[in-house]
């Protein structure tokens, strides 16, 4: 975490994240460094449906259609995320932690990670093998620090 809070800082870019199956760990992470304000600038926990569609303004189509676990909801949390927060880069994160609330097209451990970079989104589907909830947490924070290191090369 400290070697992509360096990098962010020396691009001068503003970080903010929305959580749901990870509760805040991500925006915890960041926020254990000493002058994480100087690149972090938002993160929102919205761990319910009716919290995605009334703060982040998801459609409730979205979540009716695909559900919360979905690649068109995480897409649409990053979007919105973005209007809101004015930051660099956006990431947007929404999975099924277990251990129970799995089924067979979603199991525990599916995990969608959004990250909006500029005009660009991706959406990265991840099925972590662990059946711990914490374990599948910590492996989407580790994952997202992943991606967003990756895109700021």
């Amino acid at each position: 975490m400290k070697k992509l809070f360096l990098i962010l800082k020396k691009k001068n870019l503003k970080l903010a994240v929305v959580e749901s199956c990870t509760g805040g760990q991500l925006s915890s992470a960041i926020t254990a460094i000493s002058g994480a304000s100087e690149i972090f600038n938002l993160g929102l926990i919205t761990y319910s449906n009716e919290t995605k569609i009334k703060v982040l303004k998801v459609n409730k189509k979205i979540i009716s259609k695909y559900g919360a676990v979905s690649h068109e909801c995480c897409f649409a949390m990053v979007k919105n995320l973005s209007k809101i927060s004015k930051a660099n880069i956006n990431v947007s994160i929404t999975g099924i932690a277990g251990p129970k609330g799995g089924t067979k097209l979603k199991p525990v451990g599916l995990v969608y990670i959004g990250i909006k970079k500029g005009n660009k989104i991706q959406i990265n589907k991840c099925l972590f093998k662990s059946k711990k909830r914490s374990s599948i947490q910590k492996a989407t924070v580790k994952k997202v620090v992943e991606l967003v290191f990756r895109i700021t090369k």
